[in-house]
């Protein structure tokens, strides 16, 4: 545990976890949910595809189980949800639960995914002995508010290392605890990129956008650039896959904007690979990012990219190479970059193939679970 970390001793010394040298490390990972989102889709891929000779997973969910946990259980694997429901009565349950869950399957290291779980499972994993916690960061810091600022710098006393998902994330994470910044490092996502065969991009100016339809997203944005872009390409055509609860206000502002004959909601879709496969340029005006999954699957299919400048999208984008950054929030600049970029759309194929190899060699799945199960072995070995 990290010097600065300070908490109540396990049970009792023989109760304390002692790792093995002669085994894979037995990893427990921790994250609010196990419902439909770029988080839970990570975790099954870290299910599916983690070297089982180095790393023993189980799964546990704060909250709700959904798809994600079903494909899980197809895996092999048992996700748990510890059955929370919010209130003081619930938090101080939710603790002894997940203590008595640790317990129970004796892990070396808990890997806690974003601020709201590391608190509760670092807390409950010094309680229970658990010789190792690391928690990662999937969005861009610890949080939105002071409240979340709060939860992080108290949940790191309990933690060894905290990856953020980007440079960016990571660089804002020690701005959020400068008193634990010693503990926060890069680790970049990774996508399977064998399950995203290159199709380049397809004739036309078909674009596809892959999010939640919520307000971080701001997909308002997006619409508004296509309206401002249709007159100077006429062909253009917009497919939004994902759902959300702004979903009615955006479907009204696109027929608002007299563009709903141009724009089609898809919702959430399982064939995500085929929508990307059959588009011509992936686009996205989101207000925050990480590292964003649906950009490096877009990148793996070979579509250049359209997004904005926020986050960890400038550690993956390269202008010019991959395709374009613009401003957020800024409906005519993504026009403006959207009509440029359709006049020149022999280049695409280029953009394609370069973002391709991009995600291949630094943003691969396996790149990052070989990321991942080195640095548990390098923490465990450092507590035998």
């Amino acid at each position: 545990m990290s010097s600065s970390s300070v908490a109540a001793a396990p049970e009792s010394a023989a109760d304390a976890f002692s790792p093995a040298a002669n085994r894979p490390v037995r990893v427990c990972h921790v994250s609010m949910c196990l419902r439909t989102g770029g988080l839970e889709r990570l975790l099954v891929d870290m299910g599916r595809h983690a070297d089982r000779s180095r790393v023993d997973q189980r799964f546990l969910a704060l909250a709700e189980l959904g798809p994600p946990a079903e494909e899980l259980a197809t895996l092999g694997y048992a996700p748990e949800s510890m059955g929370f429901h919010g209130g003081t009565l619930g938090k101080l349950a939710l603790v002894n639960r997940l203590r008595r869950a640790f317990r129970r399957h004796r892990p070396d290291v808990v890997h806690t995914h974003n601020t709201y779980p590391q608190l509760y499972a670092s807390v409950a994993a010094k309680l229970a002995g658990v010789p190792v916690v690391i928690n990662t960061q999937h969005g861009r810091g610890c949080g939105p508010n002071g409240t979340a600022i709060k939860q992080f710098r108290l949940a790191n006393r309990f933690t060894d290392v905290v990856c953020g998902v980007s440079e960016d994330a990571a660089a804002l994470c020690r701005e959020q605890d400068p008193k634990h910044a010693d503990i926060i490092r890069c680790l970049w996502n990774g996508v399977n990129v064998d399950r995203f065969a290159y199709h380049g991009p397809q004739p036309g100016v078909r674009l596809v956008a892959v999010s939640r339809l919520s307000p971080e997203k701001d997909l308002g944005t997006l619409l508004r650039a296509v309206e401002i872009a249709a007159d100077a390409v006429p062909e253009l055509r917009l497919t939004i896959v994902g759902d959300g609860a702004e979903r009615e206000m955006l479907e009204a502002l696109s027929r608002e904007l007299a563009i709903g004959d141009r724009v089609d909601f898809l919702g959430e879709r399982s064939d995500v690979p085929d929508q990307l496969a059959a588009s011509s340029l992936f686009v996205s005006s989101s207000l925050t990012e990480g590292i964003s999954l649906t950009f490096l699957e877009a990148m793996g299919v070979g579509l250049p990219v359209l997004a904005t400048r926020v986050g960890g999208n400038p550690e993956v984008i390269v202008p010019g190479e991959t395709g374009e950054l613009v401003p957020s929030a800024d409906p005519e600049a993504f026009a403006k970059s959207l009509v440029r970029l359709c006049e020149s759309r022999d280049d695409w194929e280029r953009l394609g193939r370069n973002g391709r190899e991009r995600v291949e060699t630094r943003f691969s799945l396996r790149r990052m679970l070989d990321d991942y199960a080195g640095l548990y072995e390098s923490l465990v070995a450092a507590e035998r």
